[in-house]
């Protein structure tokens, strides 16, 4: 049952009881039947206006992903899986960081994108603390 249907249900109840608004009791009853049929209809009214509000809602997220999608184009959700890892290198010259994925990073030159200086990226050897030799015990221990 609805919360109107309940209100309703409560009235004729009340009314099949034939109180009477003439004592104290009877009136402090009516009251409460008025109050409670206008909180019904100012909670159906709120339902009805949040329903409306969910609906317009869920069009301008319709719309902002056509918008994104006009603007940036299709993007592949699991981009990074498919590139493989990126890593931030900070330009000796300006300071600038930049985004490299691994290709890049093992190219002999990068080159800055801020400033536009050529530098090289030395390997030194593993002191085996890496997050990678870490990697390769737990592999090797299974």
């Amino acid at each position: 049952m609805q919360l109107k249907e309940k209100a309703a249900y409560l009235k004729g109840l009340m009314e099949g009881l034939a109180i009477d608004d003439s004592t104290k009791e009877g009136k402090v009853l009516l009251a409460m039947q008025g109050l409670l049929e206008e909180i019904c209809e100012a909670v159906t009214t709120l339902d009805d206006d949040l329903d409306q509000v969910y609906d317009e809602l869920d069009a301008m997220d319709a719309d902002m992903d056509d918008l994104e999608e006009a603007v940036f184009g299709e993007e592949d959700e699991d981009e990074d899986d498919e590139d493989g890892v990126r890593y931030e290198l900070t330009c000796p010259n300006c300071g600038a960081v930049t985004v490299v994925d691994e290709d890049t990073l093992l190219s002999e030159e990068i080159t800055c994108q801020n400033c536009g200086a050529a530098f090289d990226i030395e390997f030194g050897e593993c002191d085996g603390d890496c997050d990678a030799c870490a990697e390769d015990d737990e592999d090797e221990e299974k």
